[in-house]
C-alpha cells in the first residue's frame, strides 16, 4: 500500500532547514511532494528523478535535492515505494462522446459468428422498448470470415425496434428494414455524395450505409438531450481518468463534445482536460467564437478543426491509387469534395486556427499533403502544425513530406495490430509494407503523436503502446511483430503520447513533460515500463492519476 507520511519524518531537519531557507527567498513551500518514485520526465530514454514538488496545479521541483529546497512545514509527503511516474497521457484522436454512449450500448465487438450476431442483437432489442432505437455495435465482419451482414440477418428478429449498429471503424453501419424505412431510404433513394448506400442485384439497399451516407439514419434517430450527453461524458471521463489519461484530442466532425464538456465546466471541474477539434466546414462559426471567447483555458481549449477526406480500410472506403486486391471494382472514396477542402483549408488556416486531416489510403494521404503545401504556400509562414488523422498506408515519398513540410502524424498503433489480421486481404503484401508505418516516420524526422481512435480501440494507452513497440497482430500469427520493421522503441512510445501529443496541440510548454513550471498532469503505475518485457506492459496496474495536482484516481 502507499504510504503517507509527514514531511518532518520523512525528509529530516536538514531538509526542514533549507526549505525555510528557500522560503526566506520568496519562493513558495510546497503543497505536495512525491517522494521514493522512479520518475520517468519524458525528457528521453534514460532522463529519471526520484520527487516531484508540487504547489497548487504546477510542478515547482523535480529530483530530491529540489524537492527538499522548497518543502515547508506543512508540506505533505506521500511515499510512492518505487512505483512509476510519467507524465499524464494525452490521447491525439477520440470520438468522446459517441465513445462514452457506447458504453452502455450493446457491444457487438467479440462476435464471431453470424448465428451469435443475430442472437446479441435480438437479446439487445428485446430489452427496449417498441420503437426505441437500438445503436451501439462496433461489429467486425473479418471476425466470422467476412461475410457482409445485411438487413435480412435480422429483420426477423427486430420487427419493432429500429436497428442502427456501427462497425468497429465509425464508417459502416447496418440498418434493418424498419431502420431504412424510417430513415427514408429505398431502392430510389439517390446515392450521397462521400458515401455509399449498398444495394443487392435486383437494386435494393441491403442495409449496409457507408461514411456520408450515414447521415440519412443520424437525422432519423434524432439528437441526445442535453443531460443525456452530459451524463455520457461524464462516464467518458471517469474512465479516461482510471486508464492514466489526463487529456483528450476530440477531432470530430461536430460540436457535441465542445458544448458538453464547456457545460460541464461552467458547473464545475471537468477533471479531464479536453482539445476540441471543430469541423473544418464551421472554420467561420469556430474564429467567431474564438474572437468572442477566446481559445479557452487549459480543461477546454478550442482553436482546432478537422475534415474527413477518405473512408476506411475495413470498409473499403480509404482512397488508394490502385484498387483493393478483395475488390478490384473500387479503390475507394473521397468523402468531402477536394475543392471545397482545399478552400476551407486555406481559410481556416489564414484565420489562424489548426486543421487537421483524416486520410488513411495513399493516395488520400498525398491529396491531403498537397493541398496543405498549397496553403502553407498561399499564407505565408508561420507555426500552423496541420496534423493527418491516421496517415495510415503511405508511399515512401509521403513520409519524407510530413517531415518537410512539418506536417503531424496523429497515428493510432493499435489499429496495426487489429487490422494486421486482415488487411493483407485488402491491398496486398506490397502496399501494407509502408502501412502503419511508425518507424519509418520517425526516422525520416517526421513528428508523431500516438492516439486511441476510442471507441474504434480501447481508450486505455497500454495496449496502444504495446502495439506500438512489439506490433504482434491480436490474432497470435506474428508473434515476433507484424512488419517489425517498424516497431518503436518504449521511449518513442511514450513520447508520442506525451511531448509529442502536446506538441501536436501546442501546449508542449506547460504539458508532456514532468518538469518545474508544467502542469502536474501525472500517471503512476505499479512497474517501470523500462524495466519490464513489453509483453507484459497490459498487466501493469494504474495506481493513481493527478490533473492539476489533484488526484483525480486512485
Amino acid at each position: 500500500m502507499i504510504g503517507r507520511r509527514h514531511f518532518c519524518g520523512a525528509l529530516g531537519a536538514s531538509a526542514l532547514a533549507a526549505s525555510w531557507q528557500a522560503a526566506a527567498r520568496g519562493a513558495p513551500p510546497l503543497d505536495r511532494a512525491y517522494v521514493n518514485a522512479r520518475v520517468w520526465t519524458g525528457h528521453g530514454h534514460a532522463h529519471f528523478a526520484d520527487a516531484i514538488g508540487i504547489t497548487g496545479e504546477r510542478i515547482m521541483a523535480v529530483g530530491g535535492e529540489a524537492v527538499r529546497a522548497l518543502a515547508g512545514p506543512s508540506t505533505e509527503i506521500v511515499d510512492l515505494e518505487g512505483a512509476f511516474v510519467m507524465p499524464g497521457i494525452i490521447d491525439c484522436h477520440t470520438h468522446f462522446t459517441k465513445a462514452a454512449f457506447m458504453l452502455s450500448q450493446p457491444s457487438l465487438r467479440d462476435v464471431d459468428t453470424r448465428e451469435a450476431f443475430v442472437e446479441r442483437i435480438a437479446r439487445a432489442a428485446r430489452a427496449l422498448g417498441p420503437g426505441e432505437w437500438l445503436q451501439g455495435g462496433n461489429w467486425d465482419q473479418d471476425r466470422w470470415g467476412g461475410a457482409m451482414p445485411s438487413r435480412d440477418w435480422i429483420d426477423a428478429v427486430t420487427p419493432d425496434t429500429p436497428v442502427a449498429v456501427i462497425r468497429y471503424d465509425l464508417h459502416m453501419m447496418l440498418l434493418n428494414s424498419l431502420a431504412l424505412r424510417l430513415a427514408g431510404i429505398t431502392r430510389d433513394t439517390p446515392d450521397v455524395p462521400g458515401g455509399v448506400i449498398e444495394r443487392d442485384a435486383n437494386g435494393e439497399p441491403t442495409g449496409i450505409i457507408k461514411d456520408a451516407a450515414k447521415e440519412l439514419v443520424l437525422r432519423a434517430i434524432g439528437p441526445a438531450t442535453d443531460a443525456q450527453i452530459d451524463a455520457a461524458v461524464h462516464k467518458g471521463i471517469a474512465l479516461a481518468l482510471s486508464k492514466g489519461v489526463t487529456q483528450v484530442h476530440t477531432p470530430e466532425l461536430e460540436w457535441i463534445t465542445h458544448d458538453a464538456v464547456e457545460r460541464i465546466h461552467r458547473a464545475g471541474d471537468t477533471g479531464l482536460r479536453f482539445y476540441c477539434l471543430l469541423p473544418l466546414k464551421d472554420w467561420s462559426r469556430l474564429a467567431e467564437r474564438i474572437r468572442e471567447q477566446g481559445r479557452g483555458d487549459a480543461w477546454l481549449r478550442r482553436g482546432g478543426t478537422k475534415v474527413v477526406f477518405d473512408g476506411s480500410l475495413g470498409s473499403r472506403t480509404a482512397r488508394f491509387y490502385e484498387p483493393y486486391a478483395d475488390d478490384p471494382l473500387t479503390r475507394g472514396i473521397i468523402v468531402t469534395d477536394p475543392a471545397d477542402m482545399r478552400a476551407w483549408m486555406r481559410e481556416a488556416d489564414r484565420a489562424g486556427l489548426q486543421v487537421a486531416a483524416h486520410a488513411i489510403g495513399d493516395e488520400a494521404n498525398d491529396i491531403v499533403l498537397d493541398t496543405m503545401a498549397a496553403v502553407a504556400k498561399a499564407n505565408g509562414p508561420r507555426d500552423r502544425r496541420f496534423r493527418i488523422e491516421h496517415a495510415q498506408h503511405l508511399k515512401p515519398t509521403a513520409m519524407r513530406r510530413f517531415a518537410r513540410q512539418n506536417v503531424i502524424a496523429s497515428v493510432q498503433p493499435y489499429h496495426a495490430v487489429d487490422d494486421g489480421r486482415w488487411a493483407v486481404r485488402r491491398i496486398g503484401e506490397e502496399r501494407l509494407k509502408t502501412t502503419y508505418a511508425f518507424h519509418s516516420l520517425i526516422a525520416a524526422g517526421a513528428r508523431i503523436c500516438f492516439g486511441s481512435d476510442w471507441p474504434v480501440a480501447p481508450l486505455d494507452p497500454l495496449p496502444t503502446i504495446k502495439a506500438a513497440v512489439l506490433r504482434e497482430t491480436l490474432d497470435g500469427l506474428h508473434p515476433g511483430g507484424w512488419f517489425p520493421e517498424q516497431r518503436v522503441s518504449m521511449a518513442e512510445a511514450l513520447a508520442a503520447y506525451t511531448r509529442g501529443a502536446a506538441y501536436a496541440g501546442f501546449t508542449e510548454k506547460s504539458q508532456g513533460l514532468i518538469a518545474p513550471g508544467y502542469l502536474a498532469d501525472l500517471a503512476v503505475f505499479d512497474r517501470d515500463f523500462f524495466a519490464i518485457d513489453p509483453e507484459t506492459i497490459t498487466e501493469a496496474k494504474l495506481l493513481r492519476t493527478i490533473v492539476g495536482g489533484v488526484q483525480k484516481f486512485g
